[in-house]
């Protein structure tokens, strides 16, 4: 469990970095949108070839109606992700056609960990007294309201199709 210091408390407020290096808020991705799914990724993992496969089928299915995907590179379980934001790009483009938003290598534990995983761990399943659990491997996923409730937490084995019913009750 974690405990952090400065939280965010407005999730549109929050900055992220793309993967191309601009930086904009949670609220810009937010806009316009009807549902978000949040994910930690990572190009070496048994079941990065699953997850990414259903991420982009879910995104070019449901996009138009409101869904965003944003995905979040993630290098703290066991080196899964060493290569450049410009490496990865090029590879999740080419091995799996991904058009969803990506973003900028982060934390999501530890002393580094990114805002938006301290606001997303800190306001789901895996806060606990005002501590957080932390997140146990990548392709966590978080499905989240474009006003930053925290809908529902999904452990990374738990496959991207196992969401659709709740993206489905939201869009």
């Amino acid at each position: 469990m974690e405990t952090f210091k400065d939280v965010p408390n407005d999730f549109a407020k929050i900055a992220v970095t793309d993967i191309l290096g601009k930086t904009n808020t949670m609220g810009n991705y937010a806009q316009n949108k009807k549902l978000l799914l949040i994910v930690n990724v990572a190009s070496s993992w048994g079941l990065t070839q699953t997850n990414y496969k259903q991420l982009q089928a879910i995104y070019s299915k449901y996009s138009e109606r409101g869904l965003e995907i944003l995905g979040f590179p993630c290098n703290q379980f066991m080196n899964q992700e060493s290569g450049s934001e410009a490496e990865i790009k090029d590879w999740v483009v080419k091995e799996f056609g991904v058009t969803f938003l990506m973003f900028s290598k982060i934390m999501v534990n530890g002393s580094k960990t990114h805002d938006l995983y301290k606001y997303l761990r800190l306001n789901s399943e895996l806060a606990e007294n005002g501590k957080a659990k932390e997140i146990p491997w990548n392709f966590s996923k978080f499905v989240v309201t474009p006003d930053g409730k925290v809908l529902k937490y999904y452990a990374p084995k738990e496959e991207p199709n196992t969401i659709i019913p709740l993206i489905e009750q939201y869009l």
